[in-house]
Parts: C-alpha cells; structure tokens; sequence
C-alpha cells in the first residue's frame, strides 16, 4: 500500500502499506471524488525558494536558507527515523528551518493545502487517508524525482542514487514513461507471517501445496486454534498473499492483466482457482471466528496471541505488533503456499516491493529541499538507523551490515533470498486505490471471506467494479511496460 500503513496498504498502504496505528481505515479511504478535488489545484500559490549553488556536497543546488517542510504519516514505522533524517538536514544547511510534522490523516491534512497551491515539500503519502497516486499523477501534482536519482549518492559521489536502490524501486515510481514521481522508501515483504513454534508444536512445517495447507489448519483447528485471520474491517490485506498466489498458480502475465484492467482479467482460472481454494477456509472453518469484524492491530493481537496461526500482511507487522508478540514467537514469513506442481511459478514465488511513498509536490516552495532530505535517507547510515528501529528494510539496496536481524526481518530477507527473479508487484494498491480497497478489497474479498458471496459471485462482482474503473473518462488509466 502502499502503503498501507506501511505498506502500499502501501497501501501499499502500503500500502497502506502498512503500518497502521489508524492505519487503513475503510471509513476515512477518500471517496474517487474527493482525491480529484484534492489534486485539482487553485489557490494563489507560494513563492519558490530561489536556487542555490550546486556543489559537491550540495548536489541538487538546495538554497541553503530556505524553509523546508516535510510531513511524515504516523504510522506504524514510527516517526524517529525520520526526525532522525532531519536532523542531518539540519547540520547541513544550518540556516535552514525545518517544519517536521506527523500525522495519521494526510489527505484531509494536506487536501486543502494542495487546493490553495501551497504543499509541504516532502510528504509521506501513507495511511488510510492516503492521497490517491493516480489522480496526483493524472492532474500533474507531482514534481519528477528523476533529478534526485540522478544525483550523486550520499555515501559514494560516483553512484548515482538510483545506482543503490533495490530492484524495482524506481519502476514503481512511474506511472507512464520516464518520469519517477515517487519514492517508496520502505521496502516491504508480504506474505503469510506465523509462529515457527506454533507450526512445531503441532509437528508441522509451512505447507507449500494447498493439500497441505487445509491439513495443517485441520490439525490447528483439532487443538482449538484457527487456522487464519486477517483484518476483516480492511479485507484489502488478504491480498497481500492471495495476488502472489494467483501470480504462482496462473503466472505473472495475469496479475499484470488485472492491473491493466483488461477485459475478463478476472475471469483467469487461477482466479477463480485461488479465490475457491481461500473460500475453502471458510467453508470448513478455519478463519477465527469473528474476523470479519477485526480491525488490523485486532487480528494481529488474536494472532499473536496464538489463536491463529497464519496471517496475510507486510513486514511492517513485526513492528506494529512488537508490545503483543511474545519474546518465543519465533515470527517468520513465507511466500504463499500454491495449488500444486503445475504452478506456473515455483514455491517461493513473493510479492516484494516498495512501501511507504514519499513525494515532493509540484508546488513545493523548496522541492530541492525535499529531494535533498530524501537523498539523505536514502544513505548507508540512515537506512541502518530505520532497519535497526523498524524492523524493516529500506529502498537501499543494503543496510544490513553489522546489523543483528530480529526474527521477521531474517525470515522477510530468507524469503526474498529464495524468491530470486521469482518476485511480483501487484500495483492497483497505487494505480486504482479506490477500486483496491473499497472495491475488491471490501466488496469483493471480504464479502466472500465472510461467506456472503461465493467465490463465482465475488468474481463477478470484481470483474464489474474493473470494468467500470476502465471505463471511465474520469479516472487516469495506467499499463505496465
């Protein structure tokens, strides 16, 4: 999600990605019309801080006493990191004031500022009330980031920034050709996160077939334990492992149709196959009971708490959760189990890419500013410092030198090892958000895994909510390259 809450929930958030103290609320996800009002502009606008002389240590020629603003989401990963990363923005540009903030409602936060022509320089477009990427992209009110990557590193003058960032981060900041309108800082895992001493004290390992996923969550169930939870108010966390799985199963060229909108995309027999075999879940009874009513944090302290043993979400939990988890969890993360042998791609097959997005506004008075501040996080030092704290990578392609992994982290790294080439980037979480979350994730996904649709039915129902986001006029359509 991105975010979510950490995620791009990024979604995610996210999404939101997703980190989530409020993180991913359905009922704050702005309405398709608000975000267009959010990204229309108007207003009288503010003066741009005159240019400052480029150096060697000042790359992108920041006016080194100019204001610069930067708005962080409050979410799960916390706010230290990057009050951190200020404060080195700080002892560089000593004459500069810096205006930190963090807040859980961006858009109704930043809605009116981008109205009135006047946005922060840097923000972190996370959360439940994350600003749609898409009509920010659509309507223009993004600065392109390129000058950023293009920069000298922090660390080593003669890599360009983009040269150290992990794969596909700069790829899930365009939306059509070069541009790169943002950057998702964080670099998030999703998966089925678990217990390893749960699975072994029922004398099992992770299942890799769906055979042997239904056995495992029978002889959980045996001892009074459920096989799964998820977030049921915000069912858009189911696909953080169901998308990976439908990519397994039918191959990566059918997610890719259903985030180009394509006709009948989900119509796909490893559609309809993924979506039967998670219905089965609940036909037999191995969702905890009351799910659909549970927040985020909720289904994650029942599943902490040991009365169920998997969890679709995105690396940022092992944070989020860290008060409820207990010190023997032993927590770990897999990629989704798949259908059998005749998968398209192999076990292992992960959804991993970038999460928390930041942006820099088109109309930032000090857009030099807030690249400058992003160039900053992106080193060695402050990417260690968010890994250490949050228990999460960064879009840093290292950082973890010296550094002694918490258990989600090695596992989330272990998984990412294994997926190799064999990595998917679902991307309707940051194209469509609307149709993500309120659509499929609400109207489609959690209505099925609440039992009030059939797997055919929720099918239907998410093939229409695609075919009217493609057909219509208002909403900025995206294809993958």
């Amino acid at each position: 999600m991105g975010s979510t809450s950490a995620d791009n929930h990024g979604g995610v958030g996210r999404r939101d990605l997703i980190k989530r103290s409020a993180a991913l609320g359905l009922a704050s996800v702005p309405a398709l019309g608000l975000l267009s009002a959010c990204a229309s502009g108007g207003g009288g606008g503010q003066s741009k801080a005159k240019a400052g002389k480029k150096t060697a240590k000042n790359p992108l020629g920041v006016n080194d006493t100019a204001p610069m603003e930067f708005v962080l989401f409050d979410g799960g990963f916390g706010r230290e990191y990057a009050e951190d990363a200020t404060k080195i923005y700080e002892k560089n540009f000593p004459k500069a004031k810096v205006k930190f903030s963090a807040t859980q409602k961006i858009q109704s936060t930043l809605q009116p500022r981008f109205n009135q022509g006047n946005p922060p320089d840097l923000i972190d477009n996370s959360g439940a009330e994350q600003m749609d990427m898409g009509v920010l992209v659509g309507k223009n009110q993004l600065a392109d980031l390129t000058p950023l990557l293009d920069a000298p590193s922090y660390d080593d003058p003669s890599k360009k920034v983009r040269d150290t960032l992990r794969p596909g981060i700069v790829e899930m900041g365009q939306f059509d050709g070069k541009p790169v309108w943002i950057l998702y800082y964080a670099y998030t895992i999703y998966g089925v996160w678990y217990s390893r001493k749960a699975l072994a004290s029922l004398d099992a390992e992770y299942p890799k077939t769906w055979d042997e996923m239904l056995e495992v969550c029978e002889k959980a169930k045996k001892k009074g334990i459920a096989g799964w939870t998820y977030a049921g108010k915000y069912p858009y966390y189911i696909p953080f492992s169901l998308y990976p799985m439908i990519g397994k199963v039918g191959g990566r060229e059918v997610l890719d149709a259903i985030d180009n909108l394509e006709p009948n995309a989900w119509k796909h027999p490893a559609v309809k196959t993924c979506f039967e075999a998670y219905y089965e879940l609940y036909r037999k009874g191995y969702i905890l009971k009351g799910t659909p009513g549970l927040d985020h944090i909720q289904s994650q302290t029942a599943w902490a708490q040991g009365k169920a043993l998997f969890l679709p979400n995105g690396s940022w939990v092992e944070n989020e959760s860290a008060s409820v988890i207990p010190k023997d969890f032993d927590l770990a993360v897999s990629a989704p189990s798949g259908i059998d042998s005749s998968d398209k791609m192999p076990f292992g097959t992960l959804w991993a890419s970038g999460g928390e997005p930041f942006i820099v506004p088109a109309k930032a008075a000090n857009a030099e500013g807030g690249m400058e501040q992003l160039r900053i996080m992106l080193s060695e030092a402050s990417s260690k410092n968010f890994t250490t704290k949050v228990k999460s990578l960064t879009a840093y392609n290292g950082g973890t030198d010296g550094i002694e992994l918490t258990p989600g982290l090695k596992s989330a790294v272990a998984a990412l090892e294994l997926a190799g080439s064999n990595v998917v980037n679902p991307r309707l979480q940051d194209w469509y958000v609307q149709l993500e979350k309120e659509k499929i994730g609400v109207a489609g996904l959690g209505e099925m895994m609440a039992g009030r649709l059939t797997p055919a039915e929720a099918i239907k129902r998410i093939q229409g909510f695609a075919d009217e986001a493609a057909k219509d006029p208002s909403i900025k359509h995206y294809k993958h390259q």
